[in-house]
């Protein structure tokens, strides 16, 4: 290649100017020729060929109008129909194809709730499996114990008057006893103790005795009360007979022995019967202490009657038959709490204090207290300063010369105001029995008595043991009072200061409470003296009348149930049995237990068993085994029927063998809410029922639908709008524990049974979640303040999820005074405040929180009081108000929480056996 571009190079080289030109116009002259003669040719062929095209395009238009336009229109209309055929199928074939779709949709969801409708009804076949293992273990349970189930008997009435028979001898009268002196075929064990009460304005006047017209009105209106009471006097077990305050005949007389007592008037009473048995004739002093000895019965004959008054000599006096009683010095009843003084702080100004004046004794067998005086006096002197004593042996102004007063009596000095105020500021008060030594009581004596207990002043008794005390049969005043014979009374200041200011608080609360429940009203004195004939019968009380609940529906109506929205659950978990609805047992030993225990165990009202109403069930138990209610009384953990059933035998758990629990929904018209709470009820063991109250003004709506939770829903109307009515006692609650829960807590099933688990270990404390506690403020009127940040310390425990027993429902209306439940309606708040009150102040025991919950949300709810920013504010000042009305704060705090540890762990079959007894 190189070699011909050297040659060409070489020729171009050589190749002359005149031939390049030449060339050139030669090329500029051929090149147009030859083009023009190939466009020329071009043109013609095109021309050929398009006339050829047209000749064509005639041709076919030749051959088209020879169709037949019919024949074309037929063709078209079917292409047309083919076409809207073809249409109408893609539609339809769209239409099949949304359909499709929808049903694939619709059947994968429902494959969805298929799965998960497995797994609960697996998780249910489960639990229906547990449930008859333990029905069978149950029924074994019950054929080896071989115990029927009691029914309250039928009552067993007597249907005439007591026959006539022939007066009793005077000797007789002086030994009565119960046994010797008391028909007790009149008062058998079902007769319910009938107590029939001769009217005073029509058997007063004809008796001849002067009875005081409050006395009148005030016995007429206590007894219609008490639910003893009968007016067919011809099934009466016991009689009444108001006979007055024993005054003289002459009211210008001193002498004390000449009374206004007719023997004749009461042997001619219509039941007498001649012999005056089961007749309790009462003499309660009222207007004036000082008249007369107050014994209207000196001297007479009452056959077999029974005795009650405040003034007895150590001969009248007959134990276990006649009885002492306080006199008439209080309300006719009602709440006493507001005469009461505080019980903080434990030592007042006064140490010891006494103001009294005695009648002379000279020219009588009789020796007065000097001696004791002058040794009073003497250790007052030798006393340290810091122990200030107050003790006046002088009225000042004197006692009345006109008043005749039993020899050696002490007479009470000013008025019940100034006596009062000396009370107030006296941590002792001294009561000092008459020095004539024949006397067992007087009713000046138990006027002072009944006004240190109101001060909350501890009496120290110096008379010994001769001293009778009211219904002292029955009530425990050795934890309430000090008592010295007068020998030692050199020992007196000594055993002042020996007592520490916790012993001091026990006594003086436990004197408020007798004062309250016994003393206070003559109510509550006549409620305790016939308690106390009855317990000396053996005969239980009536069963306390449940609240009847209002149905919200008839009882043809149910509202339509809806099935609750599946929850994910274990299938392998299993909480417990689901049984049929199965209440707490009643009646076991409501008539042995008085038998079996006597007089010994006490609750801390200062209460024994019978005084109390009967309950309908069985009482709590406490580890001390002290009676909190009826003659039902409470078994010590441990010492049940024996055994607790499978799921319970081998974990947490009371001492029975089945049971189960209530649960208590208060809500006000918030019907969302509401059937969300139950809707997460469902299968939840050992639930007996659902309790509802509608607190509500409207009633629930008809239409409404309830989910369906697995247990009778018995929904009732509150009377009121009242947070009090979450505790109301419903006749619908069968078993003995009672879970208080509000409509918008959420609470797992777990935790349900875990509480209710560690409720049954302590069945007299209230167990729950969400914890508080009270804290004291020095700047807040030197008060406790409620208080709910997280602590590590907790005095109370919320009823807003919680366990109590059904005994404190009724304790919530019974025991419980009026103005705590006024407060809680005024402020519409604090009534779960009030349950700690008052279940602390009953058990002196704090609550048992468990698992780590402190509180409760709930995001979809409607604002709840809670939510108010008044709402603390008000919580501070119930605490404030409750303690002056228990006359100090009963709340106790604790650091204890139940949670569960092995609760829900899963733990193979081989290693149970390693964890039973845990």
């Amino acid at each position: 290649m190189i070699l011909i571009h050297e040659r060409i190079c070489q020729w171009l080289g050589h190749l002359k100017l005149s031939r390049v030109i030449l060339m050139v116009t030669v090329i500029l002259f051929v090149v147009p020729l030859f083009t023009h003669y190939y466009l020329s040719k071009y043109e013609s062929s095109s021309m050929t060929l398009g006339s050829n095209n047209m000749r064509h395009t005639l041709e076919a238009l030749g051959d088209l109008s020879a169709v037949n336009i019919g024949d074309l229109k037929i063709r078209i209309e079917e292409m047309l129909r083919i076409k809207a055929s073809v249409s109408t199928e893609l539609r339809e074939l769209e239409e099949r194809r949304g359909k499709l779709q929808k049903e694939a949709a619709a059947a994968s969801a429902n494959a969805d709730s298929v799965k998960a409708e497995y797994a609960r009804a697996t998780a249910e076949l489960q639990r229906l499996r547990v449930s008859a293992d333990q029905a069978r273990l149950a029924q074994l349970e019950a054929i080896r114990r071989d115990s029927p189930e009691l029914a309250p008997p039928l009552p067993i009435l007597p249907s005439s008057p007591p026959p006539i028979l022939p007066p009793a001898t005077s000797t007789s009268e002086l030994h009565c006893r119960m046994h010797s002196c008391f028909d007790h075929s009149r008062c058998s064990l079902t007769s319910g103790f009938p107590v029939y009460f001769y009217d005073p304005d029509v058997f007063s006047p004809l008796i001849g005795a002067e009875v005081d017209g409050f006395l009148k009105t005030t016995l007429r209106q206590t007894l219609s009360y008490n639910s003893h009471l009968t007016q067919n006097p011809n099934e009466a077990c016991v009689y009444l007979v108001l006979v007055g305050e024993g005054f003289p005949s002459d009211k210008t007389q001193t002498s004390t022995k000449k009374l206004l007592l007719n023997e004749t008037a009461i042997k001619s009473l219509p039941y007498w019967g001649g012999d005056g048995r089961n007749h309790v004739l009462l003499n309660l002093a009222r207007r004036d202490l000082s008249v007369g000895s107050g014994d209207a019965f000196l001297d007479s004959s009452t056959g077999r009657a029974m005795i009650a008054q405040s003034t007895f000599t150590l001969q009248q006096f007959r134990p276990g038959f006649d009885l002492v009683t306080p006199p008439a010095l209080g309300p006719p009843g009602g709440d006493v709490w507001s005469d009461c003084a505080p019980m903080a702080p434990a030592r007042r100004l006064y140490i010891l204090s006494f103001q009294g004046s005695q009648t002379p004794a000279a020219g009588s067998h009789v020796d007065d207290d000097q001696s004791l005086i002058e040794s009073l006096r003497k250790m007052v002197s030798q006393a340290p300063s810091s122990d200030v004593f107050l003790l006046q042996f002088d009225c000042d102004p004197p006692i009345d010369k006109r008043a005749v007063l039993p020899i050696g009596d002490w007479g009470l000095c000013g008025t019940d105001r100034s006596r009062r105020a000396v009370l107030r500021d006296s941590t002792f008060v001294l009561i000092l029995a008459p020095a004539d030594g024949d006397y067992a009581s007087t009713a000046l004596l138990q006027a002072r008595l009944y006004e240190a207990l109101r001060s909350g002043a501890i009496p120290v008794i110096l008379g010994g043991d001769r001293i009778q005390l009211p219904y002292s049969e029955v009530l425990d005043w050795r934890r309430a009072t000090l008592s010295l014979p007068k020998a030692r009374v050199t020992e007196l200041h000594f055993l002042l200061r020996a007592l520490s200011d916790a012993d001091l608080l026990a006594f003086r609360r436990q004197g408020r409470l007798l004062w309250e429940r016994y003393l206070s009203s003559v109510q509550a004195s006549m409620d305790s003296l016939l308690a106390t004939i009855r317990t000396r019968l053996n005969i239980p009380p009536h069963s306390a009348a449940p609240t009847m609940g209002v149905p919200a529906f008839n009882d043809t109506f149910y509202p339509p149930k809806i099935e609750p929205p599946a929850v994910d659950t274990e299938p392998e978990e299993t909480l417990g049995p689901l049984e049929a609805p199965y209440p707490s047992p009643a009646y076991r030993r409501n008539y042995s237990v008085s038998l079996l225990n006597g007089y010994e165990l006490w609750n801390d009202w200062g209460e024994p068993f019978a005084l109390f109403p009967q309950l309908p069930w069985d009482p709590p138990v406490t580890s001390e085994a002290r009676f909190m209610g009826s003659a039902a009384g409470f078994r010590p953990i441990g010492a049940g029927a024996g055994g607790s059933g499978k799921e319970f035998s081998e974990a947490l758990g009371g001492d029975r063998p089945r049971e189960q629990f209530t649960i208590v929904i208060l809500t006000y018209e918030r019907e969302a809410v509401l059937a969300a709470a139950l809707a997460r009820l469902r299968g939840l063991p050992y639930l007996n029922k659902v309790v509802v109250v509608w607190n509500g003004v409207n009633p629930p709506l008809s239409s409404q639908s309830w989910p369906e939770s697995g247990a009778p829903v018995a929904v009732v109307r509150a009377p009121r709008n009242s947070l009090n009515n979450r505790f109301l006692p419903y006749n619908v609650i069968d078993t003995e524990a009672v879970l208080c829960v509000d409509d918008d807590a959420h609470l797992r099933h777990d935790e349900i049974v875990f509480a209710f688990r560690v409720w049954r270990e302590h069945r007299d404390r209230i167990v729950g979640f969400p914890g508080r506690y009270h804290a004291w403020d020095l700047n807040f009127n030197n008060g406790f303040l409620y208080n709910s940040n997280y602590s590590c310390e907790l005095s109370m425990v919320l009823t807003g999820a919680a366990f109590v027993h059904r005994y404190y429902l009724w304790s919530y209306w019974r025991l419980l005074p009026a103005a705590v439940r006024d407060y809680v309606d005024q402020y519409m708040n604090c009534e779960d405040i009030a349950m700690n009150f008052l279940v602390a102040h009953i058990t002196r025991k704090p609550p048992v929180k468990v698992t780590s919950r402190w509180t409760f949300r709930c995001p979809g709810c409607p604002v709840t009081l809670s939510a108010d920013e008044t709402h603390f504010h008000e919580r501070h000042k119930c605490i404030q108000f409750f303690s002056q009305v228990f006359g100090y704060t009963p709340l106790l705090s604790t650091q204890y929480r139940a949670d569960s540890v092995l609760f829900k762990t899963r733990i193979s079959h081989d290693k149970q056996k390693c964890f039973k007894f845990i």
